[in-house]
Parts: structure tokens; C-alpha cells; sequence
């Protein structure tokens, strides 16, 4: 899978993290080979932090883990699909997702 990933300029691809069982999508962060490959051996949500620059486990400070359940690759191989089980809040507020709270309205 990773030989197919296309990433950005800065080796980064993102990664949705969405509710195995609702559908519900939960965040978007961003993985490199590495943090891919710690999240597929592992069965825990590991991303890299663009704004730190480095890894983090999500939970591994909140409790608010993220069990994998599945992986898959777009169709253009550009963005990952990460199914989890999430543990408590999914966003860094603490709202269960991150797109819950700047719903935009649409033109009539």
C-alpha cells in the first residue's frame, strides 16, 4: 500500500479518521511511511503533527484512543480512510468529532 500512496511535498498524506460502525467521520491528520507503518502494526491511530513535528499516538495523552479496524487507500491513492473504534472525543476540544461545529450554510 504505501509504494501506492502519492504524498505531498512534504512526504505527507492524509488520513480520515472515520467511526468503524456509524460511518461517523471523526478528524483529518496526517501520516508519513512511518506513522502508516506504526498505525498498521500497532492497531493504534499514529499521526504526524505538523505543527510539533513529530509522531503522536492519538490518546496516548487524552485517553481518547483510536482502534484500528481498517485501512484502505482512495482512488487516486492520495488519501487514507483509517476505520476505527474511537474512545471518547476524537477532536482536540473534546466534541466527539472535529466537523461538528462550523456547519456551513448552503444557498437556497
Amino acid at each position: 500500500m504505501a509504494a501506492r500512496l502519492k504524498r505531498d511535498a512534504h512526504g505527507l498524506v492524509p488520513a480520515i479518521a472515520q467511526q468503524y460502525d456509524t460511518g461517523e467521520v471523526l478528524m483529518l491528520g496526517w501520516m508519513d511511511d512511518e506513522a502508516l507503518h506504526r498505525t498498521l502494526t500497532t492497531g493504534r491511530c499514529t499521526y504526524w503533527s505538523r505543527s510539533r513535528q513529530e509522531y503522536w499516538v492519538k490518546g496516548d495523552t487524552s485517553g481518547h484512543v483510536q482502534h484500528v479496524k481498517s485501512v484502505a487507500l482512495d482512488c487516486d491513492a492520495d488519501t487514507l480512510l483509517v476505520k476505527v473504534d474511537q474512545v471518547g472525543a476524537a477532536c482536540h476540544t473534546g466534541d466527539r468529532t472535529c466537523f461538528d461545529a462550523d456547519v456551513l450554510p448552503l444557498a437556497q
